[in-house]
């Protein structure tokens, strides 16, 4: 745990996708109306609108009398405890693993590149649990005490993941995660760690569980722009676990009061709607996930795609013409590197080297690409059908697609991507 921040707090989030099980209209602990194709907010819409998916991510929604976004809803997630980078965790992991990676696969990823929320040594900093595997116990925890998800390893099954860890070329099934925990039991842990994080090392002890750090892939790191939220800012890690079903959900009715299982343009068109409001980390990462609508397909992409690591971003936040706000981010044109978290330059519309979030509204976000990545992200682009689309065509030695928004639909957008990064060139057109 990283005390010296001087800006963030540390914290850790579960992008968590499962397959359908049961009816829509029995997955949640509210109602969302989506629309339908066809339908006013159909052909109005910004957002893409996708029946296919066989999937739902869950959301939760905070409270309002919560400090940092209030009613917002959020991935499972919040603020690593100093219980997480435990020495404990040592002797529970024993059993079937050893440090310094834990049987955590390596990130391709070089450690000058790394988000300092991994590259910090965090034995310097007087812990021997590094942070790929605390901020997943972090985010396992967090999940399991707002939503009672519990993604644990059993006593009975550590054999069968001691094997799958040592043929690293084998391709991993989706989680089934069937807890084989009497739901007394679980309801009474669930209330010691949300008293206490560290009953969360108690726990796995007296259960003999593993936390099932493996099944959890590194997706993304975003930090809190400045004045967004109140005082609080955070450098939070996204991680993406994939289940073969939607487990026994419920909310704390503490920090969370509600939650919601839905598909991810379902989660989108109702954000549109103005049924409940998401922050733009989720916004955009949920965008990502448009394109791959099979639990199978996402499931193997963010295996592959975690071993290349992630980009810390952070939002800088600058006006365009009309005073909208706008989130600019790392490569864009007038991204600042002053770390406060705001642009003093302004931004016309003539400005195309953008991967923008452009607010004009409150229920209305839009984002543009047309920047060099810094490195091989395999971020997903988004194929909208209306006039707002940009649909983004790439030769490259390997896919690399990213998230596409036009803010103006009369212009095309042009660029050119270092051949360093894997991408020859890419032209944006509009459809």
């Amino acid at each position: 745990m990283n005390t010296a921040l001087k800006y963030w707090k540390e914290a850790a989030t579960l992008i968590l996708a499962a397959g359908h099980r049961r009816g829509a209209d029995c997955l949640s602990s509210t109602t969302l109306v989506t629309a339908t194709p066809g339908s006013p907010l159909d052909s109005r819409s910004h957002l893409p609108h996708n029946p296919r998916f066989d999937y739902d991510i869950l959301m939760l929604q905070r409270s309002s009398k919560s400090g940092f976004m209030p009613n917002a809803y959020v991935f499972p997630g919040g603020v690593v405890d100093s219980s997480d980078f435990s020495s404990e965790w040592l002797d529970i992991f024993k059993q079937l693993v050893d440090p310094p990676n834990f049987g955590l696969r390596n990130v391709r990823q070089h450690l000058e590149t790394r988000p300092p929320i991994f590259a910090t040594d965090r034995v310097k900093l007087g812990s021997p649990i590094p942070g790929e595997v605390a901020f997943r116990i972090c985010a396992l925890r967090e999940t399991f005490e707002e939503s009672g998800v519990l993604l644990v390893v059993s006593h009975q099954e550590k054999a069968s993941l001691s094997r799958s860890m040592k043929d690293t070329c084998a391709s991993h099934p989706l989680l089934d995660n069937e807890v084989k925990i009497p739901s007394t039991e679980l309801s009474k842990w669930r209330t010691l760690v949300n008293e206490n994080p560290s009953n969360f090392i108690r726990m796995c002890k007296e259960l003999q569980v593993l936390p099932n750090i493996w099944a959890l892939h590194e997706w993304s790191n975003w930090l809190t722009p400045v004045g967004r939220y109140g005082m609080s800012r955070f450098d939070t890690v996204f991680f993406i676990c994939c289940l073969k079903d939607i487990p026994h959900t419920r909310h704390d009715e503490k920090e969370i009061v509600k939650y919601q299982w839905s598909t991810p343009s379902q989660i989108l068109q109702s954000f549109q709607a103005e049924q409940f409001w998401i922050a733009p980390p989720q916004f955009y990462e949920l965008s990502r996930m448009c394109q791959l609508p099979f639990l199978l397909d996402l499931h193997n992409f963010s295996s592959k795609r975690a071993t290349e690591g992630c980009e810390h971003w952070l939002p800088v936040l600058s006006k365009d013409d009309h005073n909208r706000p706008v989130s600019l981010l790392p490569g864009d044109k007038l991204y600042s590197m002053d770390t406060s978290g705001e642009s003093r330059q302004g931004m016309s519309a003539q400005d195309c080297g953008l991967h923008r979030m452009d607010r004009s509204a409150l229920m209305i976000q839009t984002v543009t690409f047309d920047a060099t990545p810094q490195l091989q992200i395999y971020n997903i682009y988004i194929d909208i059908l209306n006039d707002h689309c940009v649909k983004v065509s790439f030769k490259c030695h390997r896919i690399v697609m990213v998230p596409v928004w036009s803010v103006s639909k009369n212009r095309p957008l042009m660029g050119n991507v270092s051949p360093k990064y894997g991408v020859l060139n890419h032209t944006a057109t509009m459809k």
